[in-house]
């Protein structure tokens, strides 16, 4: 039994938020002594056919952690060294947010699933982009997700978006538009095509770039279509598939299942799988594949479905720190066992 599977159960007996902080607290604590490298050697699996250079930037294997994990960058050398190809901070807003009243985040443990209405609580990016300033950056590629703060109205959102934006520049190897969150009231309006334009083409403008949008696994095939269309037009990088849902599967049986929020885990990995295969059909941009992942064989369906690379943050909390590693471990397996060079070689092996 692994350390942390004899840990998790005295965790789980906390509420979610505060166990969530008291790992984040201890990780923040511990990226800055000898403990890291320790971890590094631990965690780290270094094997070429889990590269690929994607956005300018070199990713040492596909997986990586989902923003809400890390919200403020407080620690993404403790991350990467527990052997993470990259991770994204984030969501960041123009505004410091509390974020709304807890309680907000819920275990599901019979359904591996989590609901969560944490409404963008963050630092803001004037103090994100000061702490990621003064950090040691890791050497893996580190994302930036930006979200629309709560007391903006929609009209003033590219604004606010671009605010964000600037203040973090510096800081991010690529950008992503946060518009389906569903825990901020209006915001997955944005993901209209006019909305969602004045916002692409703001950041634009300002230089935002590599530049990506993360969609919503409830949007209609039609949306989605307008969106891949946005995206064509204004010459993205890349697409975000999927963030959290607000629809509840059948079968779910935990206790906080009709809790308010978006669903993370298990019961959203189909529908996430079957957005990234309906995006790849239709555009040739970079997909990043978020939702479920909690085994290398839930990651190798989103890469032959379509997604270059995969992020997690729900397997993450039930599975513990080695996921990383045990899911690269496993990819490499089920690549030789599929006859497959490299990731690379795997993207998109299931689409007709």
């Amino acid at each position: 039994m692994s350390l942390y599977s004899l840990l998790r159960p005295l965790l789980f007996r906390l509420p979610a938020e505060t166990a969530h902080t008291t790992i984040t607290t201890l990780l923040a604590g511990a990226q800055r002594t000898p403990a890291t490298a320790l971890t590094r050697r631990h965690y780290q699996i270094d094997d070429p056919r889990l590269s690929m250079s994607l956005f300018g930037q070199y990713f040492p294997n596909p997986v990586g952690v989902a923003a809400g994990f890390d919200k403020n960058g407080e620690f993404p050398l403790a991350l990467e060294a527990l052997g993470f190809g990259h991770l994204e901070i984030g969501g960041v807003t123009a505004d410091p947010q509390a974020g709304n009243p807890t309680p907000r985040m819920f275990r599901l443990p019979e359904d591996d699933a989590i609901v969560n209405r944490m409404g963008f609580n963050n630092d803001g990016a004037d103090r994100v982009g000061a702490r990621l300033g003064r950090a040691n950056r890791p050497e893996i590629p580190i994302g930036v997700n930006i979200g629309k703060s709560k007391a903006t109205p929609p009209e003033c959102a590219p604004e606010d978006y671009r605010y964000t934006y600037r203040r973090l520049a510096e800081h991010g190897d690529f950008f992503v538009v946060n518009v389906s969150s569903p825990n901020t009231p209006g915001l997955r309006d944005l993901q209209g095509k006019d909305h969602l334009q004045g916002i692409l083409t703001t950041l634009r403008d300002a230089g935002a770039s590599p530049l990506l949008v993360k969609l919503s696994p409830d949007l209609t095939k039609r949306a989605i279509e307008d969106i891949i269309g946005v995206v064509t037009d204004l010459d993205l990088d890349g697409i975000v598939a999927t963030n959290t849902s607000t629809e509840r599967p059948k079968g779910l049986r935990g206790k906080h299942r009709r809790e308010t929020g978006g669903l993370s885990g298990r019961p959203i990995e189909p529908r996430s799988t079957d957005v990234i295969r309906f995006i790849a059909e239709r555009t040739d941009v970079p997909i990043v594949g978020v939702g479920g992942v909690f085994t290398a064989e839930d990651a190798y369906r989103k890469v032959r479905a379509g997604a270059s690379l995969v992020q997690l943050y729900t397997g993450l909390i039930y599975r513990g720190p080695s996921i990383a590693r045990e899911i690269n471990g496993e990819l490499l397996a089920l690549l030789e066992r599929d006859g497959f060079d490299s990731v690379e070689d795997a993207v998109g092996a299931d689409l007709e």
